[in-house]
């Protein structure tokens, strides 16, 4: 337990006066440094307020009582013996005091347990899309009829490299770049699939090296059944473009 809870749950004993000595110049230095502390305790004070005020009933009109004063006065006065207020009387107020405490006390605590699932509910949706991502890519390096594509530089000497794999059936892609050229200022790398059975280049992802050249696109978003005769590697204005433009980077067919 953090020590900014144990003084919030110090506070509904702060608000009732239950509290002296170091225990309550404790919570006094901490409300003085706590300003989520002290708006907890003006909600704690409103509720008491509440409470008393439920309790007590309208006051009796002053002229009323001035009357009633004066006939006190006239009246003679006996020898009385002073009657002692039993102690038990006062257990049903002292019991909805409790009472209110507790339930003050548990609805805080629901409200505490609630948001602790939520987090804990998103978190457990965040690692099982961790998860599930991290079987496609092994179901795509693994699958024997995945498509290998290794690319090289196009016209020139074979120093840049890069290898796809590729699985037409469920539209899976993985794509591996290294030794890759620095890009000018507002330029990216653009992975282009040109279809077996013709038809215009399509953009399967884009990508921008580090500083050693190295790059790689996972499971980026591809339609499925779509088999691939090539894969190309061009360079486009940041942002990418609707069709390739020349010359080829990086050009690839499958094995």
């Amino acid at each position: 337990m953090t020590t900014h809870e144990q003084f919030a749950e110090d506070l509904p004993l702060y608000a009732l006066g239950s509290l002296a000595g170091e225990e309550r110049a404790a919570v006094q230095r901490h409300l003085a440094e706590c300003a989520a502390c002290r708006r907890e305790l003006q909600r704690l004070e409103g509720d008491m307020a509440l409470l008393a005020l439920s309790a007590s009933g309208p006051a009796p009109p002053q002229r009323a009582r001035q009357r009633l004063q004066l006939a006190i006065a006239r009246e003679p006065r006996p020898r009385s013996v002073a009657m002692r207020r039993p102690w038990w009387t006062l257990a049903p107020v002292f019991a909805c005091a409790v009472l209110a405490l507790f339930s003050i006390l548990l609805w805080r605590e629901n409200a505490r347990q609630r948001d602790r699932i939520e987090i804990w509910k998103a978190q457990a949706e965040q690692n099982q899309a961790a998860l599930q991502q991290a079987k496609d890519v092994l179901a795509l390096l693994t699958a024997p009829d995945a498509m290998h594509v290794t690319l090289v530089a196009a016209q020139s000497r074979p120093q840049p490299a890069a290898k796809a794999i590729y699985l037409p059936r469920r539209g899976s892609l993985a794509f591996f770049a290294s030794n890759l050229e620095p890009l000018p200022p507002q330029k990216t790398y653009e992975l282009w699939l040109v279809p077996a059975k013709g038809g215009a280049p399509m953009p399967a992802g884009m990508f921008r090296p580090d500083a050693r050249g190295n790059a790689m696109l996972l499971m980026p978003r591809m339609a499925e059944g779509i088999e691939a005769k090539t894969f190309a590697v061009t360079v486009e204005p940041e942002g990418g473009s609707a069709t390739p433009t020349m010359p080829m980077v990086l050009v690839g067919a499958g094995q």
